[in-house]
């Protein structure tokens, strides 16, 4: 009998490498502490009755990809029919070979469905027809795919205006999986904007507050940490070009806000200073709160502006910035290290070019206090395959302590995106396997090596975050 493509020892290359999965991190729980998951699709227990709703829908990834292969937008984000989407995303996996989607999806087929066959089309009506069978199924709705993936806690992400109605229903709830929220104010910030005075005033509505002046905007953003808080919010996320780095003093601010109030130009540094000082309290305000800081840095955003005004944000079109992210990175965690106000933060690239820059600008501001208190995030977005994960994960080595990262995150729509996380542990297992198997890590210490495994599999996340 052929062995599948997805078998027990799928990318583990050497007796330690299955060992170290096997006997320490394959079985640890899943603590997906960044993704966009919709929290009201988790309180309803939501059922899908086929795989493009749940597998299709609202993944970029798999957009990105049809479209490169000449499929028509009609068959991706347009009027066609569930079945015809599927069929047309068949005909493009075997085309994905070497390219991530291509583990992912017999990952996630084998995990969830017991599916073994490679999805082509010749095997799409069948996978499409038994899937949908079991889709139909509440063995196989929103919670229970989240039980199916050894998931003990997922933290979505949302806007300081959210009324987290979804999330304080959770808690009430029986559900057995924790569901947490990240508060992520980057609207707020991007003073620039032509929606900035509608934000202002939608995020006033909800705090009560009139935002008619900068201070008021701060109170506004405080009286929103603090709702947060109180409903078990632990995070904040930003996602930012660069670290805004920019001195000023908070009467420029003033004149720049009410500038914007009246509808007047902002010069670039103007723009720069205001991004600065509201980031600044921002982040002294996760202080305040004990939170966990995360910023994700580097991304060029709607590149193909006739699509994006077609379709809007997140449906395909960013790309890697080639952003200088070191030296205003460096100023403002300086800055507020310097107030004795840094919170344990986590710092995510997206251009690889920064991957040695992230790895030793932590070193500069874990003071001893904490464990691991300043991380470097785990491959993100256009890095979280096998290459950017290995060299992610090398690189961490040689510059700081692998035993203390927090380990992988998914950042995403998608709940049957799980298997990223077991797809990093094969690779984190095989990389450190194939040292032992090379004599540049010692076999007799494979019990202390697999405690390393688990921690970053697991246990560092769980003992770095306050859930």
């Amino acid at each position: 009998m052929n062995t599948p493509f997805i078998h027990d020892n799928f990318l583990l290359e050497s007796k330690y490498a299955e060992e170290l999965y096997h006997e320490y991190s394959k079985n640890q729980p899943i603590i997906d502490y960044h993704n966009h998951l919709p929290p009201k699709e988790i309180l309803e227990d939501t059922v899908y009755c086929n795989l493009t709703k749940v597998w299709i829908n609202g993944d970029h990834y798999k957009w990105r990809a049809m479209r490169t292969l000449g499929i028509k937008e009609e068959f991706i984000t347009g009027n066609a029919s569930d079945r015809e989407k599927f069929m047309q995303w068949a005909k493009t996996v075997p085309y994905a070979m070497r390219n991530p989607l291509y583990h992912w999806t017999h990952l996630e087929l084998a995990r969830y469905f017991d599916i073994n066959d490679l999805l082509n089309e010749k095997s799409a009506n069948h996978i499409y027809e038994e899937t949908s069978n079991m889709l139909g199924s509440s063995n196989y709705s929103c919670r229970n795919l989240l039980r199916k993936g050894n998931v003990e806690l997922v933290c979505t992400t949302e806007d300081p205006t959210d009324t987290l109605k979804y999330h304080k229903a959770l808690t009430k709830s029986d559900f057995e999986i924790k569901v947490s929220t990240a508060f992520r104010p980057d609207k707020a910030m991007l003073i620039e904007a032509d929606s900035f005075i509608s934000y202002l005033k939608e995020l006033g509505e909800v705090a009560g507050i009139e935002i008619y002046s900068y201070k008021a905007l701060k109170e506004a953003l405080k009286s929103r940490i603090e709702y947060f808080n109180a409903y078990g919010c632990k995070l904040c996320d930003h996602g930012l070009n660069q670290m805004p780095f920019k001195s000023y003093t908070e009467t420029e601010i003033h004149i720049i806000f009410n500038k914007k109030l009246k509808a007047e130009t902002l010069l670039p540094q103007e723009i720069l200073k205001f991004k600065t000082a509201i980031l600044m309290f921002l982040c002294e305000t996760y202080h305040e709160y004990g939170w966990v800081q995360q910023f994700h840095l580097g991304p060029l955003r709607n590149n193909n502006k006739r699509m994006h005004n077609q379709l809007g944000p997140d449906t395909g079109w960013d790309s890697i910035g080639d952003y200088s992210q070191a030296e205003s990175l460096s100023a403002f965690l300086n800055t507020l290290d310097s107030k004795n106000k840094l919170c344990k933060t986590i710092l995510y690239n997206l251009n690889p070019a920064d991957n040695e820059v992230m790895a030793t600008m932590i070193g500069n501001f874990n003071d001893g206090s904490i464990k691991g208190k300043v991380q470097w995030g785990s491959g993100w977005w256009f890095l979280d395959q096998k290459d950017g994960m290995t060299k992610q994960l090398n690189t961490l080595s040689n510059m700081s302590l692998v035993s203390c990262f927090i380990g992988m995150l998914t950042d995403s729509r998608s709940f049957l995106s799980f298997p990223r996380h077991e797809y990093f542990r094969r690779v984190l297992c095989n990389l450190i396997g194939d040292e032992i198997k090379r004599g540049e890590l010692p076999k007799e210490e494979i019990q202390w090596i697999g405690k390393i495994v688990a921690d970053i599999s697991y246990f560092n996340a769980k003992n770095y975050f306050d859930f």
